[in-house]
């Protein structure tokens, strides 16, 4: 698994931005963004979000939590979600077991086909 230096230094340079650039739009001083990739000095969450919403990623990506640099940064989804969230216990569960059963059958014609 990547740490938290490579998959920034990984994003960083993939949206061609250099670590000054980054610094900046981070407004934090240009030198920790080095100390940072290096595995050095650990940023706080705060920090982290701003890299992740610089860098186009997630804070869970960063992390280490997924290995989908984009997950969850669709708004309309994350709205979706937090709606579903927000239903009573067994509304909520019918509507899960209804999704996990599209989600199966979707995989298992992918499979088969």
């Amino acid at each position: 698994m990547l740490s938290f230096g490579k998959k920034l230094r990984e994003c960083r340079e993939a949206k061609k931005i250099s670590q000054n650039e980054l610094a900046k739009l981070i407004e934090a001083h240009h030198s920790i963004i080095g100390k940072y990739e290096r595995d050095e000095v650990k940023p706080s969450i705060d920090v982290v979000v701003k890299i992740a919403n610089v860098l186009d990623t997630t804070v869970g990506y960063l992390l280490g939590e997924t290995t989908d640099n984009n997950a969850l940064q669709d708004p309309l989804m994350l709205k979706r979600l937090n709606d579903i969230n927000e239903l009573p216990i067994k509304e909520r569960e019918a509507l899960l077991l209804t999704i996990d059963a599209f989600l199966r059958d979707s995989k298992t014609k992918r499979a088969y086909a």
